[in-house]
């Protein structure tokens, strides 16, 4: 879903047959002013997409920002000024701290885990734990805070995890169909498998044929033991039961990639609010 289908899509669902609250209490010419106010600190995002909502409704409304995605801001702070009619900042309102709120969130978060590990080479992913139709805001969000992002959807990347090795029958057969299905399809995709024990990652290496190998829920001094075998031959990441507590010691192994599907979902929003500003 493209942002304006998005946008259109979602205030749909918030104005249903009309803002009647707005329709009865103020002149549809009123114009005015609003600011959003920053109520604690953390990392801004999706400044980007709430002057997109307000445009989608009112191509004519005037911006004036204070702040940029990615701006470590702190409460009081403003982000950004907006004058346009007062129908079109009361209908976007909602909509746009909605998205501000859960991207802001989510930037915030990320950047915590980017500089956890900021002495090493790792690089934070994300995952595909996101929220329906929000995937591409989430995901920008995490980009904003730092990370990377994995994989958009099962189109734009392979990834064999347990369930397509189990029920295709194995690692060396997945590997094989799976290439010949891309070749055949004429299918330029990175491949890579998930791994469960070093057994698991030396049926890998034998086969080859792969970009990527997925250490998953190993603790740091199996994935160290794992990246030593694999030795440089394929990218790596590990996935599984990281947190801020222990993620230091899973980059510490030189592992390429470190997955946390919590920056999204366990992400918590920022309190923002937006006032109109009366002179």
């Amino acid at each position: 879903m493209n942002t304006a289908a998005f946008i259109e899509a979602a205030l749909q669902e918030d104005l249903g047959t009309g803002d009647y609250s707005t329709l009865g209490s103020i002149p549809a010419h009123a114009m005015g002013k609003a600011v959003l106010k920053i109520k604690e600190s953390g990392i801004i995002a999706g400044i980007g997409l709430a002057e997109e909502i307000f445009y989608f409704l009112e191509p004519g409304a005037v911006f004036t920002l204070f702040k940029n995605d990615g701006d470590e801001v702190g409460a009081g702070e403003i982000a950004f000024e907006v004058s346009a009619t007062v129908h079109t900042i009361l209908k976007a309102e909602r909509l746009a701290l909605n998205c501000m709120q859960r991207m802001s969130g989510i930037a915030t978060l990320t950047h915590l885990y980017v500089q956890a590990i900021k002495g090493y080479p790792a690089r934070i992913l994300d995952t595909r734990k996101t929220t329906p139709l929000f995937r591409v805001h989430e995901k920008e969000a995490v980009r904003i805070g730092g990370g990377v992002n994995h994989r958009m959807g099962l189109y734009d990347m392979v990834m064999l995890k347990d369930n397509h090795i189990d029920f295709c029958g194995g690692i060396e057969k997945a590997i094989a169909q799976t290439n010949a299905y891309l070749l055949a399809n004429d299918l330029n995709l990175k491949v890579e498998v998930e791994t469960r024990s070093l057994d698991d990652v030396r049926r890998v290496l034998a086969v080859g044929g792969i970009d990527r190998i997925m250490l998953d829920n190993y603790s740091p001094e199996l994935l160290a033991e794992a990246i030593q075998l694999i030795d440089g031959k394929y990218e790596t990441e590990a996935s599984g039961g990281i947190t801020l507590d222990n993620i230091v010691a899973y980059a510490k192994t030189g592992v390429d990639f470190i997955s946390v599907g919590a920056i999204i979902h366990h992400a918590v929003s920022m309190d923002l609010s937006l006032k109109a500003q009366i002179l």
